[in-house]
């Protein structure tokens, strides 16, 4: 579905990653169908269904998220309708009854080179959030403003904070979601002292990733990745504790 003047086709598979993407899963499409002037908001919930009753369209492939980017306050709410698949979610369990013994915390490092570029976009004045940077400082920035090392946590804070945690919750294991590789040897090695067991996925897979994240009995993410606030929409809707990296809000809890 596209919101368009182009009078023919949306193009879903046109360019790259768009038809690599659809064609690894065998996917074509029957058209394409030009929504407008339908928009997100809330108030147009009752003309989508009766535009696009479910009976007749199971199935509606945007070409892009149809909602805002980072999730909006009002949208985040949702996240307690999603409901992993069958295989990620029977895949998930396996990992955790096999490698996680409980209590076992979930973290997420984002510190890649690639995402060193995007922290260098911070406001480090409290005027302006970037990316998913809400989650964590609230939407006035009421819980604190933005920090270096909330982006990128060096690896003492991280195996600082990540100890804190194992003693404060007795965990016996570690999940350990990450896009570099650069802080496992130290974070091993740290854990090893402790005699707390880790595993991470040989593989990547971040669907399956999150899913495990979403059911650690404590969770430390990254304040302004989107990655992050994946889990942690999933975890409030739970009502499971969050906290993040180099981020304390003073008087607050970490819910």
């Amino acid at each position: 579905m596209f919101e368009s003047s182009e009078p023919n086709s949306c193009n879903a598979k046109e360019g790259n990653p768009f038809g690599p993407f659809w064609n690894a899963f065998g996917i074509d499409f029957d058209g394409s169908e030009f929504y407008g002037p339908l928009s997100y908001t809330e108030s147009d919930r009752s003309a989508w269904r009766s535009r696009y009753p479910a009976n007749d369209w199971p199935v509606l492939a945007f070409t892009g998220a149809p909602a805002n980017f980072p999730v909006s306050d009002e949208d985040a709410k949702l996240h307690k309708h999603l409901v992993w698949s069958d295989v990620i979610a029977s895949s998930a369990q396996a990992i955790i009854n096999n490698h996680l013994p409980k209590p076992f915390i979930g973290i997420h490092l984002r510190i890649g080179s690639d995402w060193s570029n995007v922290c260098k976009h911070l406001d480090l004045n409290g005027r302006t959030h970037l990316f998913a940077s809400r989650q964590c400082l609230g939407t006035k920035f009421e819980y604190g403003t933005l920090t270096e090392t909330m982006c990128m946590p060096d690896v003492d804070t991280v195996t600082r904070q990540l100890t804190k945690l194992i003693h404060r919750t007795k965990a016996k294991s570690v999940f350990l979601a990450r896009d570099s590789q650069r802080y496992d040897s130290d974070i091993a090695a740290t854990l090893k002292k402790l005699s707390v067991s880790y595993h991470w996925l040989t593989e990547d897979d971040p669907h399956l990733d999150l899913a495990i994240l979403g059911q650690s009995d404590h969770f430390i993410g990254n304040c302004i990745s989107t990655f992050s606030a994946f889990a942690t929409r999933e975890r409030r809707a739970k009502q499971l504790p969050v906290s993040f990296w180099g981020f304390n809000p003073s008087g607050k809890d970490e819910l």
